[in-house]
C-alpha cells in the first residue's frame, strides 16, 4: 500500500513547535507568510523598502514574544497585529524625522525674514482626469485610500485588500467587530465622498446610458 502523504502544518501548528524551541521552522513560518505580509506593508506604507524593513522587523518580533503567542490561537491575526504594530511604528519615526527636516529647513520670506520653508510652500492641488481606464481607476482608489486617517485605513487595507473577515480584524486590531464595522463605514462614506469631489462636472452627457459613477474598490 502507497505510504499517506502528510499534509502540510498549521500556521497554529508552526508557532507552537517554535514556541516550545524548535527554532528550525521559524524559517517555514517566513517563507509562507512572506509574499502576503510584505503585500500588507507595501499597501500600508506605500515604501518599498520600508516595507522590506518592517516586515523583517516583525519576525524578529515574533521571533522575540514567541513565548506570548497563546497556543491554538488563530496565527494570522496575531502576525498581522505585530505587523501592524511594526508598521505604526515606522511611519511614527519617518514622520519624526520629516518634521525635524522641515523644520530645520528655512529660507527668506519677502519681509527677508528666515521662516521654516514648509510654511512657504503652496498646499498641493489635485487635477483628476476627466476619463480613467481601469487602471487608472485603481491608482486614484488607492491614493483616496492612502488619505483616510489612520484608524480608518487600517480596516479598509484589511478588509478589502488582505481579505481579512470582520473578527480577524478585530482580533488584529484588538478592537470589537463592532467598532471594525463602524471605521469601514465611516472609511467607505469618505471614499465616496472623495470620489465624487474628484469627478465633479467630469461626466459629459454623451456617456452610455446605465454606466455607474460610484466608488468601486478594485482589489487586483
Amino acid at each position: 500500500m502507497p505510504e499517506p502523504t502528510s499534509l502540510p502544518e498549521t500556521d497554529e501548528r508552526l508557532l507552537a513547535r517554535l514556541r516550545s524551541g524548535e527554532r528550525e521552522v521559524f524559517g517555514t513560518l517566513v517563507r509562507r507568510y512572506e509574499r502576503e505580509l510584505f503585500g500588507y506593508l507595501r499597501r500600508y506604507l506605500g515604501d518599498d523598502d520600508l516595507a522590506d524593513d518592517v516586515f523583517q522587523n516583525t519576525f524578529v518580533q515574533v521571533y522575540l514574544k514567541i513565548q506570548q503567542y497563546e497556543l491554538e490561537r488563530p496565527a494570522r491575526p496575531w502576525l498581522y497585529a505585530i505587523a501592524t504594530n511594526q508598521a505604526i511604528d515606522a511611519l511614527r519615526r519617518r514622520n519624526r524625522r520629516a518634521d525635524q527636516r522641515a523644520d530645520a529647513a528655512t529660507t527668506t520670506d519677502e519681509d527677508g525674514q528666515q521662516r521654516p520653508l514648509f510654511e512657504l510652500l503652496p498646499a498641493p492641488g489635485e487635477d483628476p482626469s476627466d476619463s480613467a481606464d481601469r487602471d487608472e481607476q485603481r491608482e486614484l482608489v488607492r491614493a483616496a485610500v492612502d488619505r483616510l486617517p489612520d484608524l480608518l485605513r487600517q480596516v479598509v487595507i484589511l478588509v478589502y485588500f488582505q481579505g481579512l473577515k470582520y473578527r480577524d480584524v478585530a482580533e488584529t486590531l484588538d478592537i470589537p467587530v463592532g467598532t471594525v464595522k463602524s471605521r469601514l463605514h465611516a472609511a467607505l462614506a469618505r471614499l465616496t465622498e472623495d470620489w465624487k469631489a474628484s469627478h465633479e462636472g467630469t461626466e459629459s452627457e454623451s456617456e452610455v446610458e446605465g454606466q455607474g459613477s460610484g466608488l468601486q474598490i478594485p482589489l487586483a
